[in-house]
């Protein structure tokens, strides 16, 4: 069988074509355009950065793709699920807010944001898994599931949890919705910081299954009865609700790779990854640190697998830069991403992808 092939072309820039039209070349390339997009509402799946986090994908890079979606008939828009944990985007309200501040509005982008799991993270679709070993049926933001078509465009870095946060990560974990989220993180059930905790009686007062109850002022979660739907995180207004967090880091990528399996399966699908400004850590930080290797370049293909171990391999080819974390963390045998978080193997949400039948493990590059 043929290997899938991954399209790339470096940073470089000339008079007679700047960064957007090369990366407008590649996608094209790449093969974009035989899919048909003509009438179909097609969701680009991009993390928009926390407030504070500067290495995020420029949303010009958005524009660009978006553009080439609706010169194909397309109807693209931006997405991105809520997060499970305390920050700037947590409900849609914030997180568009997060966006447009971000530079991700409808006028920079030509496209409108919309947050895959609604309001406060509970608009979800239930999705089979096909081959899954840990997750039967996944919990999809619904407007990423109604869409006809599923773009990704990854800003390519290291991770504190998965070693890589690569295309895979940007579309399972990015994709689910905030009981999805929990369902990836947790092996348990949420708990209440009771210090947090005002009694307020809203986690109660949302669950279908009386698991949350305030007593003395203070909630509490029977986990006896509770079904792990992430409700009550969604509407408690201190955020004393927490996720256990408690999952390994191997069958947290393996609930991953199940994930994007779920967003993917069934209909067409394209990927495009920036590795460009490569932090040691999560967009989702309210800060950046210094890039940990030189900009590589844009990758894009049809094989999520594929694309992810593309780049993982090209960051691994590139000397640390000097003053990153990286430089002053590699260690001899280790690849770049076990040197910056040594308790991860980011090959692990590739293998499993692979296993399930989401993509290969191996590729043809194609330069341009």
């Amino acid at each position: 069988m043929e290997k899938p092939k991954v399209y790339f072309t470096d940073m470089r820039a000339t008079f007679e074509e700047n960064l957007q039209q090369k990366l407008a070349r590649l996608i094209r390339t790449a093969g974009l355009g035989r899919i048909d997009f003509r009438r179909k509402f097609a969701a680009v799946k991009v993390h928009f950065g926390e407030l504070g986090n500067l290495a995020f994908i420029r949303p010009n890079y958005a524009k660009t793709v978006a553009d080439e979606i609706k010169e194909l008939g397309g109807k693209p828009f931006l997405t991105d699920c809520n997060t499970l944990y305390v920050g700037s985007r947590k409900n849609a309200i914030e997180h568009i807010d997060t966006a447009y501040t971000n530079g991700f509005s409808p006028f920079s982008t030509g496209c409108h944001v919309v947050i895959g799991d609604g309001l406060k993270g509970t608009d979800e679709a239930h999705v089979p898994v096909v081959n899954g070993e840990f997750i039967k049926e996944a919990k999809i933001g619904r407007a990423v599931m109604d869409a006809d078509i599923f773009v990704s465009l990854t800003h390519f870095k290291c991770h504190e949890a998965t070693g890589i946060g690569g295309v895979l990560k940007n579309i399972g974990m990015g994709c689910g919705s905030r009981a999805g989220k929990m369902e990836m993180h947790s092996a348990g059930k949420p708990t209440v910081a009771t210090d947090e905790c005002i009694g307020c009686g809203r986690c109660s007062k949302v669950c279908a299954h009386e698991a949350a109850v305030v007593s003395s002022g203070k909630a509490s979660i029977n986990h006896d009865r509770c079904v792990g739907c992430g409700r009550c995180l969604g509407v408690c207004p201190t955020d004393a609700i927490e996720a256990a967090g408690d999952e390994t880091n191997d069958i947290l990528c393996k609930k991953i790779a199940e994930y994007a399996s779920a967003v993917l399966t069934g209909r067409p699908h394209f990927h495009v990854c920036l590795v460009v400004d490569v932090s040691p850590f999560c967009d989702c930080h309210a800060e950046n640190d210094a890039a940990v290797v030189p900009d590589v370049g844009m990758f894009a293909s049809f094989d999520p697998v594929a694309l992810d171990l593309a780049c993982s391999e090209a960051v691994n080819r590139q000397p640390p830069a000097a003053g990153s974390l990286l430089a002053r963390e590699r260690g001899e045998g280790a690849d770049h991403f076990t040197a910056i978080a040594p308790e991860t193997n980011w090959r692990v949400c590739l293998e499993h992808a692979a296993k399930i039948g989401l993509g290969r493990l191996d590729y043809d590059l194609v330069t341009i």
